[in-house]
């Protein structure tokens, strides 16, 4: 326990460096100093020598990517068995009698053993059936927050749950590409995770170890639980939360775990209780199946009744059509559902889905709607033969017995729904209250398909104020945005197209240069495009391919034919920046650094993101810095200056 303190500062240090260390290479700005970030890392450095103590990411480890071509198996020393399950809290009560209990989350993901020598992680084991697992000490090396070096020195073995939380689940599901199918949950994800044959993927997809029982830990003699979980705290783990729990409070803690399921970022499907006393817990042995010193908790499901009102087909940008059930609303749980989602097409015939059948509903693990039973089975729901999205022709797809739905045409809009995305984005043209959530519902519903459609959601109001998140406010609201973002500018709608290589900067750019003149910009030829300062070959070549394509001016013709253009103000600020480039870095103290980016650009200059010799300055308050971007400044003789000293200079 002494080292808790220390280990502590250690956590502290190692995500403060790994936080700068990503804002300097990955985003383009400094939040410390290099002398301070040196210091820092001795501090780090010197800690982690002389506690033994380091984790997976901190910036002194450098743990190379690897790759195998398969996952060597290997026998657990102590084997793995089940827990017996219990939805009963009076059963739970019988089986603690009148000992003390720990009681503990039951983590929705993949069960790993780690082993430890000389204070190293020396291996990691999935518990694969319980006897043999696979051997994944590589991807371990990769897990968030794991410790690579402990101060305990002798064996240590110890159980833990490697999971992906709901928030970064949701994350990497955001940041597929657009052909890739979504993830189905974060429990399925970190089992796949763990088991990559490649690490990198492993390090990519942040997944975070909790440590919940230690099997061996040679020299050291524990009676409690209780005293392994502080032992393992102590070296660094992270821990699965837990409660010391009796006959007498049992229950109401239980009831606190079940109010905290509801909010924790932490995938659970339960609670697991272990006798508190080891020996106590040991003595009772062990059926064929089961260990007796411990029993999972399992929620027990609330269901209700319920009619099935209809079934929504909702497309994916995957081309996956997703049935969705909708019926009369009911309490679950503590809040009101309506929906819940059949997955694909062999679950919707299993339960002999129709209109008007009588149902019964519950929350999966408290959370997730799902269909429990239909106690109707009319088997009468008529799977579509069009995409509700395109209207184009769909197809059932089998995939290992798996019946699914799938629209294969390449223009569906619910596939483009980045491109939709872009245009109503701050930048672009602007509706509040229109996320990619919203979206995606309103163009697999077939309320919009092209640009144009967007300004013609009032002819689905009513479908739209009794959607789920809707109502008569929330459309209002709507529709006045959109009302708003008719009056707009001409580079917001270029760089809203999402023409290759067209940002918010050049598209303001290219307006200037044809003075607001989409006819003129979009007849430019490659040669007249080419010459303007800062755009070249292969921007010129984006444009021009873009407005030749016949679909892309038909669909910019109606969207246009929505729009009011505003023409741009006569300038009346000096163009003295005509032709100079300049990089801004570090922190900015009276502007921000778009509005700084704004003042070069209404006065004709550029702002590029890295300093080569065509850069008139570089801005940045801390001009004595050794960052990268001062070092090239001054190796090519770039002048580095200050905010204050720029303003001065060049704005007047």
């Amino acid at each position: 326990m002494e080292n808790s303190p220390t280990i502590a500062r250690i956590k502290e240090l190692t995500e403060t460096l790994s936080a700068a260390a990503r804002a300097y290479y990955a985003e383009d700005r400094e939040i410390m100093s290099n002398y301070e970030y040196d210091k820092l890392y001795d501090e780090l450095s010197l800690l982690e020598k002389e506690t033994g103590f380091s984790l997976s990411n901190s910036p002194t480890q450098y743990v190379g990517y690897e790759a195998v071509l398969e996952l060597p198996k290997e026998r657990h020393e102590k084997p793995m068995l089940s827990l017996g399950k219990t939805k009963n809290r009076e059963e739970l009560k019988d089986w603690l009698k009148d000992k003390q209990g720990i009681l503990s989350w039951k983590l929705d993901g993949l069960t790993v053993v780690l082993t430890y020598n000389d204070g190293k992680l020396a291996k990691a084991v999935t518990r694969g059936n319980g006897e043999i697992g696979e051997v994944v000490t590589g991807n371990a090396r990769a897990f968030l927050d794991l410790p690579l070096t402990i101060p305990f020195k002798q064996e240590l073995v110890l159980r833990g749950e490697a999971v992906i939380t709901y928030s970064d689940f949701t994350q990497i599901n955001e940041a597929l590409p657009e052909t890739e199918e979504l993830y189905k949950n974060p429990r399925n994800l970190s089992s796949g995770s763990v088991r990559q044959l490649n690490n990198k993927v492993t390090a990519a997809r942040m997944v975070r170890f909790f440590a919940f029982a230690i099997v061996k830990a040679a020299g050291k003699e524990f009676a409690f639980r209780k005293e392994q979980m502080s032992f393992l705290k102590a070296q660094g783990f992270l821990v699965v939360d837990f409660t010391l729990v009796d006959e007498n409070n049992l229950n109401l803690i239980i009831g606190q775990y079940e109010e905290k399921v509801k909010s924790s970022d932490i995938p659970s499907d339960g609670l697991v209780i272990s006798y508190d006393d080891i020996a106590y817990g040991e003595s009772l042995g062990a059926t064929a199946k089961f260990p007796r010193d411990s029993m999972a908790f399992k929620w027990e499901d609330e269901i209700r009744e319920t009619t099935l009102l209809e079934i929504e087909w909702s497309p994916s940008r995957t081309g996956l059509i997703n049935p969705v059930a909708i019926f009369a609303p009911v309490e679950l749980e503590g809040t009101t559902i309506s929906r819940a989602s059949v997955h694909n097409i062999s679950i919707l015939k299993n339960l002999k889905l129709g209109i008007g059948d009588r149902i019964s509903v519950y929350k999966a693990n408290m959370i997730i709607p799902q269909i429990a039973e239909n106690l109707t089975c009319s088997d009468s729901v008529i799977v579509p033969a069009k995409c509700p999205a395109c209207g184009k022709e769909t197809k059932i797809h089998s995939v290992s017995d798996v019946k699914s739905l799938y629209c294969f045409n390449p223009d569906c809009g619910v596939k483009k729904i980045k491109s939709f995305t872009l245009l109503v984005s701050r930048n672009a043209l602007n509706i509040a209250g229109m996320s990619e959530a919203t979206l995606e519902k309103f163009i697999g519903k077939g309320f919009i398909r092209t640009y144009a459609d967007l300004f013609h959601l009032e002819n689905y109001r009513q479908d739209i104020i009794t959607m789920e998140g809707f109502g008569e406010k929330s459309y209002q609201n709507l529709i006045k945005s959109i009302d708003i973002a008719r009056k707009t500018t001409l580079p917001r709608v270029i760089y809203g197209l999402g023409i290759l290589n067209i940002g918010a900067a050049n598209a303001k750019m290219l307006c200037r240069e044809f003075d607001d003149d989409i006819e003129r910009l979009r007849n430019a030829t490659i040669e007249e495009l080419s010459g303007i300062e800062g755009i070249g070959e292969v921007i010129a070549a984006s444009l021009y391919d873009y407005f030749r394509a016949g679909k892309n001016s038909e669909e910019l013709d109606k969207l246009l034919n929505e729009l009011y253009i505003e023409t741009a103000k006569t300038e009346t600020t000096a163009r003295n920046l005509d032709g100079l480039s300049f990089v801004i870095t570090g922190s900015l103290n009276n502007f921000t650094r778009h509005e700084l980016k704004e003042e070069i650009e209404k006065r004709g200059g550029k702002v590029t993101g890295s300093v080569s010799s065509k850069t008139k300055a570089l801005i940045n308050n801390d001009n004595a810095s050794n960052s990268s971007k001062n070092k090239t400044a001054k190796e090519l003789g770039i002048p580095v200056v200050t905010e204050d000293e720029f303003a001065g200079e060049y704005l007047g």
